[in-house]
């Protein structure tokens, strides 16, 4: 018996022994260098800032913030740790009263609650795979001492809880704290902190956004366990499991900025290629959060009443509803997939109709109703004559939205584009841009790529033309068709949009009230390769402006970037300037890698455009907006300092409004890519013109009016200003009757405004 025994000790030590020397010559030899966690340097994505700090933009595989373990609240580290490893400061770095809780839980059919410490999963996450062996076992065991060794237990915690999966592409609490809720770690309530620390378990089945009653019962598990730890007390445990947590769903930034955000990442990855979404590099750009957020809502606003008034088209598809409840929500589900929401625009299947009332369900599942004034869109589609592809009922796809009363109405989505965008006109940094309805939908810039006729909103540039050519505000020009005023055939006889004639109407007028037929007798009277020439000084493409008489009703192309940009030399007084919007760009560390200062503004040799014709085309484009077509402006914004022009082009296909007060410039377009028709009734006034309005009220909001000063070598003669060596009729431009009187001889039909 005794021979047995001593043959069994020596076979388990002769086990033990060849156990220990496959450990350390197997095992330890083949292990990785701990400087993944002594010299910690975690994937931060590229993020993107408005001049104020907003975030605007975050590319990169992980969402992921560092934050020092000083930083970390008390709050979220009691948490965590009364969940994962509540002894974690008192052990070694393996449990085994926790290895043996475990067990038993798992044998009585209780929450697992795992074996593995903190520093064994941070040696599992840094190191190794998931795969279930005996050698990766004792891997994770040995580099789990060599890291207790190595770091101290709060550096430990602290690469924990900055590099611990929580699902939807975050890494570590921070980061997982800004993607469900919104908040940063210091903002978390105990219930927040407790939800959050319950993740870890199963971060891709069981985080708040995919399953939040799972994520609630891990959450009640943790606020139990901390009370058990003497962390919080029963009282907070019972409020913080009643408190109502709302958990955002997708990625959330502090403003709509997508075009802006892809215009810096094409930048940022142009110069630091892949490490520009890993090393936690920060763009700062000079847009102003209130202004971008006003023009982004005003775009999706007026491009949604343009859409509603032309009239409902019909659902974006039809689905069979099965009668089996579980069928049917799968059914919903899918088509609803393909149909995502789109900001307020949100997707729905109807499970009901009637001419008084739509019942349908929502991708969320909610099922809402619709009537009354919510019907009143889609009318027509509910009627018993509506046609199959237009008629809602069972099973059509609609588009809803809920207005601040909490009131559905049946909408869709707009087929028609717009875009905006506004510069600082003195040194040409980008306040706000908006490159589209909808990023998601369509990533095309219309801002940066957009090349469109620029209808009247090009006619400025012709009359600045003019005025170097002895022409004035006062000079009269005879608003007839030119087939009325030659005996010869004509191939092409513009007419004015609203098909009326004046007669004798000054140029300030004419500019005014947007006449096309003189716009077409200045060009005529000048000559069409001057005023030609005249373009590329404001940066326009000479090329791409036809060489005949077309071009003074806006036949060429342009982008609204190269529009705003032209109109700011009128606004800064003559000056060219080239748009920029990255301000500054910082490492992961804070270090500075980049800054780009304003230019000087009003540098003699970024001169290009004598003052004097700058302050005189100022002056009738401020004539536009106080009498003319851009009236509306000055109406619904009350101030005096306002400028610019409408544009319409041939049969309304595009629509624009160029202009500007104090040093903010800015264009607005609305027009298909495909270019169609926008409707007989609608112009740039009606169009364009009130996404500027909208946004140029909270732009200019407490900004005072601006009074420019009158340049040396101009007068107020003749009832209008004038280059001075034009007074007396010296060089003033004369042209025949049927073109225009001499100017100085007649005198304007209107005043000069109070400049």
């Amino acid at each position: 018996m005794k021979k047995w025994i001593a043959f069994a000790i020596s076979i388990c030590v002769t086990l033990f022994l060849a156990g220990l020397a496959f450990v350390y010559l197997v095992v330890a030899p083949g292990l990785p260098s701990l400087e993944a966690v002594t010299d910690y340097r975690p994937k931060i994505p590229l993020r993107i800032y408005t001049a104020d700090n907003a975030l605007i933009g975050e590319f990169g595989e992980e969402h992921r913030d560092f934050v020092p373990i000083k930083q970390i609240p008390a709050v979220m580290k009691n948490a965590l740790l009364s969940i994962e490893d509540e002894r974690f400061y008192e052990h070694g770095g393996i449990s085994f009263r926790s290895a043996a809780r475990a067990v038993l839980a798992d044998l009585r059919g209780g929450f697992h609650q795992g074996a593995s410490t903190i520093t064994m999963q941070v040696a599992r996450n840094f190191f190794l795979t998931n795969e279930k062996s005996l050698p990766r076992k004792l891997k994770e065991i040995l580099l789990t001492y060599r890291i207790e060794d190595a770091l101290t237990k709060d550096q430990i915690l602290e690469l924990y809880m900055n590099q611990i999966f929580l699902g939807q592409r975050s890494h570590g609490f921070s980061s997982a704290a800004k993607t469900y809720f919104g908040k940063s770690l210091d903002q978390l309530t105990l219930a927040e902190a407790a939800m959050l620390a319950g993740v870890p378990q199963n971060p891709v089945r069981h985080n708040p956004a995919v399953n939040f009653e799972k994520t609630k019962q891990r959450q009640l598990l943790v606020l139990k366990n901390m009370v058990r730890n003497g962390f919080i007390t029963e009282a907070q445990m019972q409020a913080a499991a009643k408190e109502e947590i709302k958990v955002i769903k997708g990625q959330q930034f502090d403003a709509h900025a997508d075009y802006i955000a892809e215009m810096v990442r094409q930048s940022i990855y142009a110069q630091y290629k892949e490490d520009s979404y890993t090393k936690g590099i920060k763009v700062y750009t000079t847009i102003n959060k209130a202004e971008q957020d006003a023009a982004y809502e005003a775009v999706r606003r007026n491009v949604m009443a343009y859409d509603q008034r032309h009239g409902y088209r019909g659902p974006e598809g039809f689905v069979e509803l099965p009668k089996d409840e579980d069928e049917r929500d799968e059914v919903i589900d899918d088509i609803l997939r393909k149909h995502p929401d789109n900001d307020r625009l949100q997707s729905a299947v109807v499970i009901q109709t009637s001419t008084k009332m739509v019942k349908a369900e929502l991708r969320s599942g909610e099922d809402i109703e619709i009537s009354g004034e919510g019907l009143r869109f889609a009318a027509a589609a509910l009627g018993d004559k509506a046609k199959a592809g237009v008629k809602i009922r069972a099973g059509a796809v609609i588009r809803v939205i809920q207005d601040n009363k909490k009131n559905w109405a049946i909408s869709q989505m707009p087929e028609v584009e717009g875009a905006f965008v506004a510069l600082n006109a003195d040194d040409g940094s980008f306040r706000a841009m908006v490159g589209g309805f909808d990023f998601n939908r369509k990533k095309f810039n219309h801002v940066t790529s957009g090349w469109r006729q620029p209808g009247s909103s090009i006619k400025p540039f012709i009359y600045s033309a003019a005025l170097e050519k002895g022409f004035y505000p006062g000079t009269l020009i005879n608003d007839v068709q030119l087939s009325e005023t030659t005996d010869s055939n004509l191939r092409w006889d513009p007419r004015n949009d609203d098909g009326k004639y004046d007669g004798p109407v000054s140029l300030r007028t004419a500019l005014a009230q947007s006449k096309n037929v003189v716009a077409v007798r200045v060009l005529k009277a000048i000559g069409v390769e001057q005023a030609r020439a005249w373009l590329p000084r404001f940066g326009f493409d000479k090329d791409k402006h036809q060489a005949n008489l077309t071009m003074a009703l806006g036949t060429g192309s342009v982008t609204p970037l190269q529009l705003v940009s032209a109109y700011a030399v009128f606004a800064n007084g003559g000056y060219s300037i080239n748009p920029w919007l990255i301000s500054k760009v910082t490492d992961g560390k804070g270090n500075l890698l980049f800054e780009n200062k304003p230019p000087a503004s009003a540098q003699e040799d970024t001169r290009v455009l004598d003052a004097r014709n700058a302050y005189i085309t100022d002056s009738m484009l401020r004539e536009v907006v106080r009498t003319g077509t851009g009236a509306s402006a000055t109406a619904k914004l009350g101030r005096r300092d306002l400028a610019g022009k409408t544009g319409t082009t041939s049969d309304a296909v595009d629509g624009w409004f160029a202009g500007y007060a104090g040093n903010i410039v800015a264009v607005s377009w609305m027009g298909y890519d495909d270019p169609k028709s926008l409707g007989g009734r609608e112009f740039g006034s009606t169009l364009a013109l009130p996404i500027w309005i909208d946004t140029m009220r909270v732009a200019l909001a407490g900004k005072p009016e601006v009074v420019r000063a009158v340049p040396e070598g101009i007068s107020n003669a003749e009832g209008d200003w004038m280059f001075n060596e034009f007074l007396n009729g010296a060089g003033v431009r004369t042209l025949d009757m049927g073109e225009a009187t001499p100017a100085a001889a007649t005198g304007p039909a209107t005043a000069p405004p109070a400049q």
